[in-house]
C-alpha cells in the first residue's frame, strides 16, 4: 500500500469513527468510571468499564464526551480492542499505544485496527488527543475504592 493510500485510510477511519461511533454510552453495570480532559484543546471523555464476573477481564467499555475527530476515533477504536482483554493485557496495550505515538511500536495483527492511529504521530500537537482515552483507561483500571470515580488531566503528558 502506498503512503498516499495509507494516509487516505487513516483519514477515512478517523472520520468514520468520529461521525459513527460504535461505543458511545455507558456500560451497565459500571465497575470503573473515569473522566479525562485535555485542556490544550478541550477534549473531554467520560469512560465507563464493565468487568467480567471475576473482575479480571474487561467485558465492555463505553464513552461519552466531546472532542476532536482524533480523540473520539481513538476512544472508539480503543473500546473495540479492549473487550475480553485481561486487565494486565489492557495496561500493556496502553503502553504499546503510547510507544506507537513515539514511532517505537505498533499493534500485532489481531489488533491492527489500532495501527491506523499511527498517522497521528506525524502531528505532534495532536498526540495528546489520541492518548487522552488511553491515559483515562489506565487511571480507571488502576483505581480502587473511592479513586474509581476520579479525574485525569492530559495536560503534561503526550
Amino acid at each position: 500500500m502506498t503512503l498516499g493510500n495509507l494516509r487516505d485510510l487513516y483519514q477515512q477511519v478517523i472520520l468514520d469513527r468520529y461521525k459513527n461511533p460504535r461505543n458511545r454510552g455507558q456500560t451497565n453495570p459500571i465497575h470503573r468510571q473515569q473522566r479525562g480532559h485535555n485542556p490544550s484543546c478541550g477534549d473531554t471523555i467520560e469512560l465507563t468499564v464493565e468487568l467480567d464476573e471475576t473482575g479480571d477481564r474487561i467485558a465492555d467499555v463505553k464513552f461519552e464526551g466531546e472532542g476532536c475527530a482524533i480523540s473520539m476515533a481513538s476512544v472508539d477504536l480503543m473500546a473495540d480492542a479492549l473487550r475480553g482483554k485481561a486487565i494486565d493485557e489492557a495496561l500493556e496495550m496502553v503502553q504499546r499505544f503510547q510507544n506507537m505515538m513515539k514511532g517505537e511500536a505498533e499493534f500485532p495483527k489481531e489488533q491492527r485496527k489500532l495501527n491506523v492511529m499511527q498517522g497521528v504521530a506525524q502531528f505532534p500537537v495532536r498526540i495528546k488527543c489520541a492518548n487522552l482515552c488511553w491515559h483515562t483507561l489506565k487511571a480507571a483500571l488502576e483505581a480502587t475504592g473511592t479513586d474509581a470515580n476520579s479525574f485525569v488531566s492530559n495536560e503534561a503528558e503526550s
